[in-house]
């Protein structure tokens, strides 16, 4: 495996003014693919087509050329001509499940806030209501329904949805769990991916399937799907008996303590997503961060090609929508966390 730098590659192939840099003993050919400009990928989001879906959608569309991304081309109706492009894949994983939305106050990202209910002026494609939560108490909450839903987000300059695991209407049985793989500034991603992988093979392990999410950020999260049975006590504590399980094994890579101090060359890997009430951000979600990055699934085979967990901006991530389904038997496995999964894990 060689690193070659280079100008451009011809019409018939070659490569013009190459040179080499050095061999790569860190890489598979098999993992290395042809780079594609991310310009080319822009007319695939027309911002003309933005405004005029959100019209159709009976979305008041204010300032749609205006910059939310600092230092790139991605306007208001950029984002808008997004949701369409990725709908068909994300409403299943955001459609009736209570949200918390990161949205932008500023334009320049110094100053988001998390919105979880009803606040004056908010369109009315995003729904509002009650729900009782396992300790008995009252919580006001927000969802979407529809695409609709999205836009609205997207106008109220919403730059990232987050959701529960579990649907509004059965609110006490959650439908999936997350680890989220937090590594410390410095670390290579390489370390990360090999992470995502162990915590892959060690489910399996045990009998429960996953999926693997890029953050958009810099990290992973390992994602399982439940049928709902068990409650949100039984499955916050299967995840953190997982994460210190790991922590105590290999100390050297896990810590299931969130101090920044005590990460230190080390992955935090975040169990605390899996209680009633938290939230995690939806696949397919922009986020709010510099570049208009998005939380892409992607596929194990997928996930080794990739060089950073912010590889996607709304453009690439538009295109891979398009795509095979990445997380293709997501909705339709069928895996309970019982007893004997929650004893291996309890008792080792």
């Amino acid at each position: 495996m060689a690193e070659i730098k280079y100008a451009e590659i011809t019409p018939d192939g070659s490569l013009r003014h190459a040179s080499f840099q050095g061999m790569r003993a860190d890489k598979k050919a098999s993992q290395v693919v042809l780079e594609v400009p991310v310009d080319n990928f822009s007319a695939t989001l027309n911002p003309a087509v933005g405004a005029e879906v959100a019209s159709a959608l009976g979305v008041k569309l204010s300032h749609p050329d205006k910059v939310v991304y600092p230092g790139t081309q991605i306007t208001k109706a950029h984002l808008v001509a997004y949701y369409p492009a990725v709908a068909e894949r994300m409403l299943p994983h955001l459609k009736d499940r209570p949200l918390s939305l990161v949205r932008d106050t500023d334009n320049d990202l110094a100053k988001t806030f998390f919105q979880k209910h009803a606040l004056p002026g908010m369109p009315k494609t995003l729904k509002s209501g009650h729900l009782t939560k396992l300790k008995g108490t009252e919580s006001r909450i927000l969802w979407i329904e529809d695409l609709a839903g999205l836009i609205g987000g997207a106008q109220m300059n919403t730059l990232e949805f987050h959701v529960w695991g579990s649907d509004r209407h059965h609110p006490d049985l959650p439908e999936r769990m997350v680890f989220d793989i937090d590594p410390d500034e410095g670390l290579d991603f390489g370390d990360v991916k090999q992470a995502a992988t162990d915590i892959r093979d060690i489910l399996g392990a045990i009998g429960l399937q996953s999926w693997p999410l890029l953050s958009g950020g810099k990290g992973i999260h390992v994602v399982v799907p439940l049928v709902p049975e068990a409650d949100w006590t039984a499955v916050k504590s299967f995840c953190q008996n997982f994460a210190e399980l790991l922590a105590r094994t290999e100390p050297h890579r896990f810590v299931a303590n969130m101090s920044k101090a005590k990460r230190k060359g080390r992955m935090f890997l975040d169990y605390l997503r899996n209680g009633q009430g938290s939230t995690a951000v939806c696949p397919w979600s922009t986020r709010a961060r510099a570049g208009g990055t998005v939380a892409v699934p992607v596929t194990w085979d997928q996930l080794q090609t990739i060089d950073r967990a912010n590889a996607f901006d709304i453009f690439l991530a538009a295109e891979h929508a398009q795509g095979p389904d990445a997380w293709e038997g997501y909705f339709e496995t069928e895996q309970t966390l019982n007893l004997r999964i929650q004893d291996v894990v309890r008792n080792h």
